[in-house]
């Protein structure tokens, strides 16, 4: 399955309009898009749901603080990578804001290519997610066009049953089960019980052990 191309979204939030400025005039000059925002609330605000992209995030902001809107992001359904800077930045601070999943964190003054580095890598591994929601969200689907009869052959044979086994176990024929397997296996779109035993286990299905 081909990776689906995105329009995605650099956002910029920081209370100093120079800072925007210079963040947007870089950015946009290799080709990427932008918004900027003067404070988390307005940009928590103003997102829109499964839009792709990263954030730059400011540390140190009046109101709500690039750490406390980094900690908020989940609850408003934000996922977007996120990329901390500060002009006054420390080990604590950084420690913080990578445990709570920022992909990196640069004091200013930075670079102007290490910048475009870290976001063209966060880019990548929002359009990685989004991928896989995308699959997930696909798959899920096609699980839930099957009849009741094929979701109990699926869970069988996946689990490790053998076509006689699933027939015992759910009192019908051997000839039976195999048509409920080979008519789910082309609904699901699987090449193979292998295939199918991965998507069995991303729906939850199965359990894996650790």
């Amino acid at each position: 399955m081909q990776a689906q191309e995105y329009q995605q979204k650099v956002f910029i939030v920081d209370d100093d309009p120079d800072v925007r400025d210079s963040l947007q005039w870089l950015l946009e000059s290799v080709g990427l898009t932008t918004e900027s925002y003067e404070n988390a609330l307005d940009f928590i605000n103003a997102y829109r749901p499964d839009t792709s992209g990263c954030i730059i995030l400011d540390v140190r902001m009046p109101g709500l603080s690039g750490i406390n809107a980094q900690r908020k992001l989940p609850e408003h359904n934000i996922h977007l990578p996120v990329i901390m800077i500060s002009a006054h930045g420390n080990v604590d601070m950084a420690v913080t804001a990578m445990t709570q999943g920022a992909v990196t964190f640069i004091e200013k003054p930075f670079d102007d290519q290490v910048l475009i580095d870290h976001v063209h890598s966060a880019l990548e591994r929002d359009r990685r997610r989004c991928d896989q929601k995308r699959i997930q969200t696909s798959r899920k689907a096609r699980y839930d066009s099957l009849t009741r009869r094929e979701k109990e052959v699926f869970e069988l044979i996946t689990s490790g049953l053998s076509n006689q086994e699933a027939a015992d176990a759910l009192n019908i024929n051997r000839k039976t089960v195999e048509g409920h397997r080979a008519k789910l296996m082309a609904k699901m779109e699987a090449d193979s019980l292998a295939e199918l035993v991965q998507m069995a286990i991303a729906l939850g299905i199965i359990k894996v052990t650790e």
